[in-house]
């Protein structure tokens, strides 16, 4: 089980370091007045820090390391 997490954090940590984060589009009421609506699309984003994609792999090969002792 913790070589499964081990490799599951490495493989994480790898994809958070080479993407940093994504956006999406999300459809937004403007203006709900009886039968008229008025919406917009809005493009969100969502980033986190690169040093977090190192510290969540780090963490992996720890754990994998340390599974592998016992």
């Amino acid at each position: 089980m913790n070589r499964t997490l081990g490799i599951i954090l490495i493989v994480l940590g790898i994809a958070m370091l080479i993407w940093t984060g994504f956006s999406y589009t999300k459809k937004e009421k403007i203006v709900d007045a009886g039968p008229i609506q008025i919406s917009a699309d809005k493009e969100k984003s969502v980033n986190w820090p690169p040093y977090a994609g190192g510290i969540i792999l780090v963490a992996g090969v720890i754990v994998f390391v340390a599974s592998k002792k016992k």
